[in-house]
This record gives structure tokens, C-alpha cells and sequence, in this order.
């Protein structure tokens, strides 16, 4: 793909002559004019201060960590830029910019009961490329605060190289650089058992789309805080088998060729086992 230049391009449709100019990309953000990177055909903004990220960073964080009433139009009203914003606006203040008491209480009490969420919900709000519920929940089996999160720590959770290179980026450079270490979260966890192979009620392979819990990392967590290890391939270990969605896949076919039981509901798995 050749950027930079304009041409003309002359096609025929039902007997007209039409023609169309080819479309030059932008070089630089709309929202803060930086200059954009291509990527694989798309186009990015690295600026960690523009403004159309910073809100979209707000309306993830909101909704990760589950602030009812925090969406894009409330952002905009209460004016806020970063997360340090959300925490500085009393109950009256809210209220006022929101036009309602009635809102601004209710929008209030949301924000405080945030500040309770452990690290491992805390963590995949932060918006750090490949650090999700997945990765956040693989490292809750090694740590039980953020201080003790290193390279080492990241290689040993299961952490691919890029996902804690880039955590141990904002660690070192954005959490401190955006002084986020003032946000009213205790920035802990409880750490996670591991169990032991030898040790596990049966190891557990998770196919097709579940029902009964919203991501296959929420549940991993029940089915390991229940004593079963939980695999992503179907390896000569795996003694169950979920598949909630009830679609016939690879992955059940071989399961019923191996004699693997096969369980529809996590909730039938747990009570049979």
C-alpha cells in the first residue's frame, strides 16, 4: 500500500463514466495532531496524553472495574482526564456537574465501592497491552501485591514475553510517571493455591462459548478454587471436558474418542465430581 500519492482511478458502472480518487490517510491524530504509526494497515497514536485515548482508557477502566453510571457522557461532564480524576470529586461536586443530587449520589457511592477491588480485577483496567483477566488471574497463583510483580515473577505465572515486557514497562515508567500509586486501592490480592497435578480433583478443558460465567479466565478461577486444574488443549492429562455452548468441535470429538466425560454446565461438572 503506497501512501502519499493521489490518483485517479476510471471505472465503468452501468454505462456511466465515473471516477474515483484514491484516499490519502491522515499523518497526524485528529484528537492531538502527534504524528500516527502504521501498523499491519492501521494507524496508531502513541501518544499516552491524547485526549480521545485518555477517555476511552476512563470509559475501560470504569467498566473493568465496575463503576455503574461512569460512562463516555458522564466523563465528559465531570471533565475527567485521568483516573486520579475520579477519586478527587466529592459528592457535591458531582452532583453539581451532573445536574441531580439524586445522580451524583448514586454516581458517588459506585466510585467508593471501587476502591475496594482487589489487584486482580484492578490490574486489567490499566489498559496495558496483553495484561487481561487472563494474565491478571495467572499471576494471582504468584503475588499478593503489586510491589512483588518482576520479570522473573511474569515468566514463571506463564506470561508471554511481550506481556511482561510490557508490564514491567508500566510499572517502572507509568505508574510512578502518573503518580497512580495515589489512587485509593490497596493494590493487593490474596494470593491463589496452587494445586499440585497430584493433587487436583481432575484437570478440566474448557471448549466453545461458555454461559454460565461472562470469560473462561472467571471459570478457570471457580474450577481451581474447587480443586481441578484446567488446561486449554486437550492433552493426554485432561480427564473432563466443558462445553457449555453445545456445539460439536474438534475438541469433542476426541474427547468422546478418548472416553473423556463431557459436562454442558460447570455448575453439573461440580456436583458430580
Amino acid at each position: 500500500m503506497t501512501f502519499g500519492y493521489s490518483f485517479d482511478i476510471i471505472y465503468s458502472y452501468l454505462g456511466e463514466r465515473k471516477t474515483l480518487r484514491q484516499i490519502v490517510p491522515p499523518t497526524n491524530c485528529p484528537a492531538c495532531n502527534s504524528d500516527l504509526e502504521l501498523v499491519n494497515d492501521q494507524l496508531f497514536c502513541r501518544n499516552s496524553l491524547c485526549p480521545a485515548q485518555s477517555a476511552k482508557k476512563l470509559e475501560h477502566f470504569a467498566r473493568t472495574i465496575k463503576i455503574k453510571g461512569l460512562g463516555p457522557s458522564t466523563i465528559e461532564k465531570l471533565g475527567l482526564e485521568t483516573y486520579n480524576d475520579i477519586y478527587s470529586l466529592s459528592q457535591e461536586q458531582i452532583s453539581n456537574l451532573l445536574g441531580s443530587e439524586k445522580l451524583g449520589t448514586k454516581l458517588h457511592n459506585e466510585i467508593e465501592k471501587s476502591k475496594s477491588v482487589d489487584l486482580i480485577t484492578l490490574l486489567p483496567a490499566f489498559s496495558i497491552p496483553l495484561i487481561g483477566s487472563s494474565a491478571s488471574n495467572k499471576l494471582a497463583k504468584h503475588i499478593s501485591s503489586l510491589s512483588e510483580i518482576t520479570l522473573e515473577i511474569c515468566t514463571e505465572a506463564g506470561l508471554g514475553p511481550k506481556a511482561a515486557s510490557n508490564l514491567i514497562d508500566w510499572l517502572v515508567n507509568t505508574f510512578h510517571f502518573e503518580e497512580y500509586y495515589n489512587l485509593p486501592f490497596s493494590f493487593t490480592c490474596k494470593k491463589q493455591i496452587q494445586v499440585s497435578p497430584t493433587d487436583t480433583k481432575g484437570t478440566v478443558c474448557i471448549t466453545g462459548k461458555l454461559k454460565s460465567y461472562p470469560t473462561k479466565a472467571a471459570a478457570q478461577q471457580v474450577l481451581e478454587k474447587y480443586g481441578f486444574a484446567v488446561k486449554d488443549n486437550l492433552t493426554k492429562d485432561v480427564t473432563l471436558v466443558l462445553n457449555e455452548s453445545g456445539i460439536e468441535s474438534a475438541k469433542t470429538n476426541k474427547a468422546k474418542q478418548m472416553g473423556i466425560t463431557i459436562y454442558s454446565n460447570i455448575k453439573t461438572l461440580l456436583e458430580d465430581n
